[in-house]
């Protein structure tokens, strides 16, 4: 049932989650294929990806294409006789590609497709104020998460969850569901459902304009959209305080339903509480983070900063 001969495409922590699962359970991974390598950080040194860092501390042969459908590319695939390809987080895949081996190309996808197809299923999930979300694995075709499914495991979302601990509970609920479509295919057992024809819920990529906090609009929305951002790319916002403007990243939340008449974005402080004053309620600001300073703890953030008496954001 092991003895598949499997390639594996990912490129971030998430794909190594499910990755490092399957070399644990010896499965026979030939190859991996991730993104190539990226300038970064002041000094513009080329960055590897979290993907191809285990795969070499594992010994596992790593292939970086730029161009997916090369001939070069193409025929170094091939030359590995896998039978099968599985895909985690990473580019779409020409049919030249996905359509080679014997058992297919199947995709692990963070959402219960077809809900939140796209780029950042585990945001939006949160963003939206879902309750439930979970894992799918499906065989890929020529459009983006489309593909008949092949299994699905679903999961809660709490009340008070951010994404970045839902990423840790879904890479882990994935590498099983991935485990688990492995041996399926192996046994030849596998029974595909195509995917129901709903009204889409969608989970584009995430850019600065998308993660900007609105404080005009209602609470739940507001203290949603802030967990469902952070730690990554977290949610911002600009302050006005002391004639000038900050600009701001919002992390941990709670919020606190209540009558006031202040006006949207007003801030209240205490000397151990940041609020801010939204339709209903308020929002209650435990980390923050200035452009260019570290993440704080509003305690120890309002211990060396001062709000005007007129302070707000917007």
């Amino acid at each position: 049932m092991k003895n598949l001969r499997i390639v594996f495409m990912g490129t971030p922590d998430f794909a190594v989650g499910v990755l490092a699962h399957l070399t644990k359970n010896n499965y026979n991974i030939v190859s991996v294929v991730t993104a190539v390598d990226k300038p970064a950080g002041r000094g513009r040194k080329l960055n590897q990806s979290a993907v191809k860092k285990y795969a070499l501390s594992e010994n596992i042969p790593v292939l970086q294409p730029k161009n997916l459908k090369s001939t070069v590319f193409v025929e170094q695939l091939k030359n590995l006789q896998a039978d099968l390809y599985i895909v985690v987080a990473f580019r779409m895949l020409p049919k030249i590609v996905w359509a080679t081996p014997k058992y297919g190309t199947f995709n692990l996808h963070a959402s219960l497709l077809p809900a939140y197809r796209g780029a950042a299923p585990i945001h939006w999930a949160i963003i939206n104020g879902e309750t439930k979300t979970g894992v799918t694995t499906f065989f890929i075709d020529d459009k983006i998460d489309t593909g008949e499914i092949i299994l699905q495991k679903e999961t809660e979302i709490k009340d008070d969850e951010t994404v970045g601990e839902l990423y840790t509970k879904l890479m882990h609920l994935g590498a099983n569901l991935v485990a688990e479509t492995i041996n399926l295919i192996a046994s030849n057992k596998v029974k595909t459902t195509k995917q129901p024809e709903i009204e889409k819920k969608l989970a584009p990529k995430l850019y600065p304009y998308n993660c900007k906090i609105d404080w005009s609009l209602p609470l739940n929305i507001i203290y949603n959209k802030i967990r469902g951002l952070n730690p990554f790319p977290a949610a911002w916002t600009t302050i006005y305080t002391n004639e000038k403007e900050i600009t701001a990243k919002i992390y941990r939340v709670s919020k606190e339903l209540a009558q006031h008449s202040l006006p949207v974005g007003t801030i209240i402080t205490t000397k151990k509480e940041i609020k801010v004053a939204v339709s209903k309620g308020y929002i209650i600001i435990h980390q923050i983070q200035l452009a260019g300073k570290k993440l704080m703890d509003a305690q120890d953030f309002l211990n060396g900063f001062q709000f005007s008496s007129d302070a707000k954001m917007a």
